[in-house]
């Protein structure tokens, strides 16, 4: 498979490094790449054209080259190394800077090597996931792992971030729900869990002409997406005549927000996404502190890397204990790996998890 990285005119970037960026990515994907420059808007178009495999387009600042966002073609990444509002309809990641080329070329190469379709569960451009069924058809209903991203909710951050597990799922025979959703920064944090909530509600629907089980629904939840998954797992506890969580995963997870708060955790990422302190809307973080929302009454599984952030080490810990004394059934994994190891196939912390849950 061979990865093009089309470079549009104007963008403010060292070429040597970019390149080196693109090798050494495409490398851990085991793909070739090169990188092309587009003079113009023109050259553009007809690089893209000529695109074919995986592509990712850097479009650049002029307003020609960026009146191309998702024209073409259809299996284009376009990611802005600058924070821009992702255009309606296209594959558009924004804001990560140039490190965001790595990940914009991850997501090219899962989108080309194990499409998913692409399900809208409301009507703003964000609400939707890529529900990919297993890569082996099951005797009977597989079950579904809901992925919930982290990025300390803001929405620079997508569920590209889950591709990796959404792909390696599937070929465990599970069907992946890989959910985006509404960010605080942009939206507003109710909006956030609103969308999390709906969009593990319209697997109903998605049910009634795909082979999901809908008793065996896994919400596995990275770094924030941790928190996320928990307080839906609670929430959904209450319901009556929707699904509900059969297992909650947090991978590194968020799960102490208001002692997470007072350490100035993701340079005030918490009050900002909640949109205050705890003194100022303590409502939010009652409903939505996985420490004060105990018990939770789902089985819980915590997965913690050693060589993370020691403030994410801790919280872990103090959850897991606060949980069992309050009656939840809890399992607290903890092993060596770093903060994006917990969602990386090849891990050996990935396999222990996959290993706990029986999948």
């Amino acid at each position: 498979m061979r990865l093009t990285v089309v470079v549009g005119p104007g963008l403010v970037a060292d070429a040597e490094l970019l390149a080196s960026l693109v090798a050494t990515s495409c490398a851990e994907l085991d793909v070739t790449g090169e990188v092309v420059t587009a003079a113009s808007a023109d050259e553009l178009r007809s690089l893209l054209a000529a695109a074919q495999g995986p592509a990712v387009v850097l479009p650049g600042p002029t307003p020609p080259a960026r009146a191309l966002i998702g024209a073409q073609p259809p299996h284009a990444v376009w990611y802005d190394l600058t924070v821009e509002t992702p255009a309606p309809g296209a594959v558009h990641l924004a804001g990560r800077g140039l490190w965001g080329v790595t990940w914009a070329i991850r997501h090219a190469v899962h989108r080309f090597r194990a499409p998913a379709d692409r399900i809208a569960y409301g009507p703003d451009p964000e609400q939707w996931g890529d529900l990919r069924l297993p890569s082996t058809p099951p005797t009977g209903p597989a079950p579904v792992a809901v992925l919930l991203h982290g990025g300390f909710w803001r929405s620079i951050w997508g569920a590209d971030l889950m591709d990796a597990l959404a792909v390696d799922l599937a070929a465990r025979g599970w069907a992946s729900w890989n959910l985006e959703y509404r960010r605080p920064d942009r939206h507003g944090w109710d909006a956030t869990t609103q969308d999390v909530e709906a969009g593990i509600a319209v697997l109903r629907d998605l049910a009634t002409d795909r082979p999901l089980d809908l008793d065996r629904i896994v919400v596995f939840g990275h770094s924030a997406g941790g928190q996320l998954a928990l307080r839906a797992a609670a929430d959904l506890a209450t319901r009556t005549g929707g699904p509900r969580v059969a297992l909650a995963v947090s991978l590194a997870g968020v799960l102490d927000l208001t002692e997470g708060d007072r350490r100035f955790l993701g340079d005030g990422a918490i009050s900002a996404a909640l949109g205050g302190s705890p003194a100022t809307v303590p409502r939010r973080y009652a409903e939505s502190d996985p420490m004060l929302r105990l018990p939770v009454g789902v089985p819980t599984l915590l997965v913690q890397g050693t060589a993370d952030s020691l403030d994410l080490v801790d919280a872990n810990r103090r959850y897991a204990v606060a949980a069992a004394a309050a009656g939840d059934e809890i399992r607290h994994l903890e092993q060596p790996g770093d903060h994006f190891a917990v969602i990386d196939p090849g891990a050996d912390i990935w396999h222990a998890t996959m290993t706990a849950i029986g999948g």
